[in-house]
């Protein structure tokens, strides 16, 4: 655990959980990049024979950030007086001298490629399992075509988790892609199912107008069922949402005649205030260049989010202690919060035994 676990507050994040903390071919073999995850300076690296270090980008001999510093062959070395540090974070070559003191190591955390994704462990590395990192075989299914972007966020983390738990905002934020009538949206009723582990909302929205977006993909010109399926694991939500002409079978499980946009978005905590946005949208209409459509629309949606979001924090800052109202449509992001701070509270138990 970390020293901000154990402070007498409560706690900012949850630690003890798999992040994403980018793409995979943001590290090429030889490269490195810094960046901060729950308020830790962290770089990280690809060796030139294709491993992957993730180190505190703080050297320990005069704290100069590694991240920039240069990897050769299989180390990291820092750019102010040479020293070298293996993906474990040991040094193993100081060049001013031949002894290396055991000191002379700085703090690795576990990181790990899948499904075209870097996923680090800022918890205790000795609970960080990589068979429990959460799955997204989309990435690899050949029936759908993808893009991914990373998005930083003004804003705190569970503000984006409450924007996407709630898809009732789709009307009045983005009217121009994938809206839709207002009144529609408030009435659809929202199913919200608590999980072990997880939260799972779905709402159908039966003989809709189809929104912007869905009538450039797919070219419908008539009513359309509608259908926003939404699952929190932390720290990640992912989405479907699609839609098929009115009475062919999209909420009996048939859909493949019909759109589809599978969103994943993993939501890593920078600090307090900011957020890491990596997020991706797959669809399943592969021609006349729909994908990229599709992605350069949801960019653009994504874009109002992130405007609202970065709105909120700076009211939010300015009176930190004024409650918030709950309406209906917040089932999803309530549980999704109290999933979250469950979590959090067994880990603080965790650190006080």
């Amino acid at each position: 655990m970390t020293l901000d676990q154990t402070a007498g507050k409560a706690p900012a994040f949850l630690f003890d959980a798999w992040y994403v903390a980018g793409w995979a071919d943001d590290l090429t073999p030889g490269s490195k990049v810094g960046r901060t995850f729950l308020n830790q300076p962290i770089v990280l690296f690809r060796t030139e024979t294709g491993a992957l270090g993730a180190l505190e980008d703080r050297c320990c001999h005069r704290a100069m950030q590694l991240s920039h510093g240069h990897v050769d062959g299989q180390i990291l070395r820092c750019t102010y007086h040479g020293m070298e540090y293996g993906t474990d974070g040991i040094c193993t070559r100081i060049p001013a001298q031949e002894k290396i003191p055991p000191t002379a190591r700085v703090r690795s955390y576990p990181l790990v490629e899948q499904d075209a994704m870097l996923w680090i462990w800022m918890g205790d590395a000795q609970r960080a399992d990589p068979a429990t990192i959460p799955a997204y075989p989309v990435h690899h299914d050949p029936r759908f075509a993808w893009r991914g972007a990373h998005f930083p966020v003004n804003g705190n983390w569970q503000l984006l988790i409450d924007n996407l738990m709630d898809l009732s905002h789709l009307p009045y934020i983005h009217p121009k892609t994938i809206g839709g009538n207002p009144e529609l949206h408030f009435k659809t009723k929202t199913e919200t199912t608590k999980l072990p582990n997880r939260v799972r909302v779905e709402r159908r929205m039966p003989a809709s107008v189809p929104p912007p977006t869905y009538v450039t993909a797919r070219g419908f010109t008539g009513l359309v069922d509608r259908w926003q399926e939404i699952e929190f694991e932390p720290v990640l939500i992912r989405i479907h949402t699609g839609a098929c002409d009115v009475n062919t079978g999209a909420y009996e499980g048939r859909r493949e005649h019909g759109f589809s946009m599978l969103g994943f978005h993993g939501i890593t905590p920078e600090t307090e205030r900011t957020t890491h946005y990596f997020w991706s949208m797959a669809t399943n209409v592969l021609d006349n260049d729909t994908p990229d459509i599709v992605f350069e629309q949801t960019a653009a949606t994504f874009r109002e989010d992130q405007e609202v979001l970065e709105l909120q924090q700076v009211r939010m800052e300015a009176e930190p202690e004024r409650p918030l109202l709950d309406i209906a449509s917040d089932t999803g992001g309530r549980a999704a919060r109290q999933l979250i701070r469950r979590l959090m509270a067994a880990e603080r138990q965790d650190v006080a035994t």
